[in-house]
């Protein structure tokens, strides 16, 4: 099984802006943010260093409902992360593709429900990156 996912360079956007940018698309497509991890604060407390990388965690309450009506496992997946982190000088913005969570759980019956929330991410990724969508 392949691990889809969605990638988006962010041009003529700061690393900040284009985490702002993600919490303001994710609240526009009904989606709230849970909770931001600042990955490269939590390494440096560690004593690593790397570039700068946020984690964004968001969900859709009525879609996170029905996901674990039809199957609670799916709790494993949730919520949806949304990364936004600095690549060789870029700021990019990936997320895991949502429609992968029906493959994972066939007997569930979510397809139309995860391309649902697919559907959702993607314009998420692609609305805070100003762009089209890499892969």
């Amino acid at each position: 099984m392949d691990f889809e996912y969605t990638a988006a360079v962010a041009p003529g956007r700061s690393f900040d802006d284009a985490v702002a940018a993600i919490e303001a698309a994710s609240q526009v497509k009904g989606f709230r943010v849970l909770h931001i991890h600042d990955v490269k604060a939590t390494l440096e407390e560690k004593g690593f260093s790397r570039d700068p990388l946020k984690i964004i965690e968001v969900c859709n309450a009525k879609y996170a409902s029905q996901a674990l009506q039809a199957d609670v496992k799916i709790a494993l997946m949730l919520p949806c992360p949304i990364c936004v982190y600095v690549e060789g000088g870029k700021t990019k913005i990936s997320a895991m593709r949502p429609r992968v969570l029906a493959s994972f759980f066939p007997a569930a019956g979510i397809e139309k429900l995860a391309q649902e929330v697919d559907d959702a991410i993607v314009g998420i990724v692609n609305t805070a990156s100003g762009s089209g969508v890499e892969r």
